[in-house]
């Protein structure tokens, strides 16, 4: 055997094989001519024949459901789990059924453009895989899910479909999506499903289509009394309760419904529900549904011989979807079911926006209470008492002012229930006082040849527990220089009533450094005249009730029941060695009956309304 010459390296490739389809089967196998390689005189097969033997038995009893197309989109062969799955056949019979089908019709891959497109790049060799999921009807008749898979045969003008049979693990996919939407006591859909429908009522409500009506209605309910149930009864009978309610709710939602529909109903946890009413016709619709939802709540659930009544409470919001969010939707529910309870329950409360507006102004002045004092935001205004019997400036009462930068001047009753309740009120009142004695001082020491004049400041309930007053006045009157007796602190007869411990001791312990106490809207309260007679007080303001009462005709009260109370009172703390101050003296005619009676000193417009500072120094040069 002659060498072979040295040279440039050749190679040679032989044509690739051809399909050739199995006469009996219509499976298609490779040529017997295996793809070869020369290069330098070697010579390798790429495919052994060996190998190739095994290819056709393998793709005919592969479990997966397997089919060789052309390019042309059509199905040359198919093995038997394929015919099985597409055609209903037992495995081995008929698999040249699907010779000649094509598999976009098929498989209906033409419904989806995006699909049916990548198919066609597919077949022509421009891309390298395509995985899509379908449904189909099964030969039988049951509907069944695909993992279609199609990828190009190497070395062949073909392309290879693959089928999975998925339809066992979707269904197990969809239910346990049912069960994340759903609430597994009541079976209704859950908080995650609710809140996926309302963003969707309001999406779609912004559209025009056939039924819209661009409005939603949305009733909020919870159980009263839930609790006491679960608490009495026990949980087992608790959930019954609920699953109970959930029935009698969809039974409410069935009846309810119209040309788009029944409300949806939803259990959001615990004991609360919610129906929602998708375009909504009007706000009589909700209030329909809200009632007959009372009226079949209403009626006693027998749980297992037990006998079991309930009422609800229902927060109910209609409006257009236009610039509302799901968030706005369920605040504004929220606060009417708020409403609903605080009315008193087992009722349905429909939205108020000025309601709400007036919420929203409390929420708004309480959480800037704080800061408030900080920025400097409030200010003090002065109102004279004056003597009775000639009409001297005696002392004034300082009146706090809120100059907020939204609301703008605000009087006591707008904000210092709120600052009570959020026990801003210590911080605030320990600076009117502050600020007060300071005034008082600057007065004395500006006009010392007036008589000197005495500052009566309001005392809160809760400055009296919160914080300890009597450290605050004795360092606030070092501080300010000012004369303890030149104090007078205003407390309400509720404050002082029945007072013991740390209040009682307080009030002995300001008595005992000078300070004046004096008791405000005397009579209003409950009024146990026998707590006069131990504790430290010096000074009894009789609420303007009684002197409004005053009002008559010159001849004789209008009220002559306020007269004798008057009196009688009057004459009680003057025994006790009290003094009397009259409020919201309006007119001379309730100022000379009040001084006929006895009071000792008056308050109101007749003298002056709240001034500034500034006022009262004017008042006070005067009586030089």
């Amino acid at each position: 055997m002659s060498a072979q010459p040295e040279g440039p390296t050749t190679a040679r490739r032989v044509a690739p094989p051809g399909l050739r389809h199995d006469p009996r089967t219509g499976i298609p196998g490779l040529t017997e001519t295996p793809e070869i390689t020369e290069s330098e005189g070697v010579r390798s097969a790429s495919r052994p024949p060996a190998a190739q033997a095994l290819y056709r038995p393998a793709f005919a009893t592969s479990p997966l459901a397997m089919a060789v197309v052309d390019r042309d989109g059509v199905i040359v062969g198919a093995n038997d789990a394929a015919c099985a799955l597409l055609c209903g056949e037992d495995a081995g019979e008929g698999t040249g059924q699907l010779a000649g089908r094509a598999v976009d019709e098929l498989l209906d891959l033409r419904s989806d453009p995006r699909t049916a497109d990548a198919y066609q790049e597919i077949l022509r060799g421009r891309q390298a895989r395509l995985s899509r999921t379908r449904r189909l009807k099964h030969p039988s008749g049951h509907s069944m899910w695909l993992r279609v898979t199609v990828s190009p045969l190497p070395d062949a003008e073909a392309v290879l479909l693959s089928l999975g049979d998925i339809t066992a693990h979707r269904g197990l996919q969809d239910r346990l999506h049912h069960l994340e939407l759903h609430d597994p006591l009541t079976r209704l859909p859950n908080r995650a499903l609710f809140f996926e429908r309302v963003s969707a009522a309001l999406e779609s409500g912004t559209y025009d289509s056939a039924g819209a009506t661009g409005r939603v209605g949305l009733c909020l309910l919870d159980l009263d009394g839930f609790k006491a149930v679960n608490d009495s009864l026990g949980h087992p009978v608790g959930d019954r309760l609920l699953i109970a309610v959930a029935e009698r709710l969809t039974h409410c939602a069935d009846r309810a419904q119209n040309a788009t529909g029944a409300p949806l109903v939803a259990r959001l946890g615990g004991d609360e529900f919610a129906l929602l009413v998708e375009d909504s016709t009007g706000t009589e619709q909700a209030a329909e549904l809200a009632r007959a939802v009372l009226d079949a709540l209403r009626e006693p659930f027998d749980l297992a011989g037990e006998q079991v009544s309930v009422s609800a409470s229902i927060g109910v919001v209609e409006r257009q979807v236009t610039g509302t969010s799901t968030t706005a939707l369920m605040q504004a529910a929220d606060t009417t079911l708020y409403w609903a309870k605080a009315d008193g329950k087992a009722r349905w409360t429909f939205f108020d926006p000025e309601r709400n507006a007036h919420r929203m102004t409390r929420q708004t002045l309480s959480s800037s209470l704080r800061p408030a004092v900080d920025r400097g935001e409030f200010t003090l205004e002065y109102q004279p008492l004056v003597e009775m019997a000639d009409g001297a400036l005696r002392g004034v009462e300082a009146l706090v002012r809120w100059r907020h930068p939204q609301f703008g001047l605000l009087t006591p009753n707008r904000f210092i229930g709120l600052a009570e309740e959020d026990g801003s009120i210590v911080e605030l009142g320990r600076w009117v006082l502050r600020t007060a004695c300071a005034q008082a001082r600057r007065w004395q020491v500006e006009h010392p040849e007036a008589p000197p004049v005495f500052m009566s400041v309001n005392v809160a309930v809760r400055q009296m527990w919160d914080s300890d007053l009597v450290a605050d006045v004795a360092q606030i009157l070092t501080e300010t220089g000012l004369p303890p007796e030149l104090l007078q602190l205003e407390l309400i007869e509720s404050a002082v009533m029945g007072s013991t411990g740390r209040p009682l001791q307080a009030l002995h312990a300001l008595s005992d450094m000078g300070v004046r106490i004096a008791i405000d809207d005397f009579g209003t309260g409950y009024s146990n005249l026998a707590y006069l007679s131990r504790l430290p007080v010096s000074v009894l303001k009789l609420d303007g009730a009684f002197v409004r009462g005053f009002q008559g005709d010159g001849a004789a009260p209008a009220e002559p029941a306020d007269a004798m109370i008057v009196e009688a009172l009057v004459q009680l703390a003057h025994r006790l060695g009290l003094t009397v101050t009259a409020e919201c003296v309006e007119t001379a005619e309730q100022a000379e009956r009040l001084r006929r009676l006895g009071c000792d000193t008056g308050q109101g417009w007749l003298y002056s309304r709240p001034v500034a500072a500034d006022r009262i120094s004017g008042l006070l040069a005067e009586r030089r």
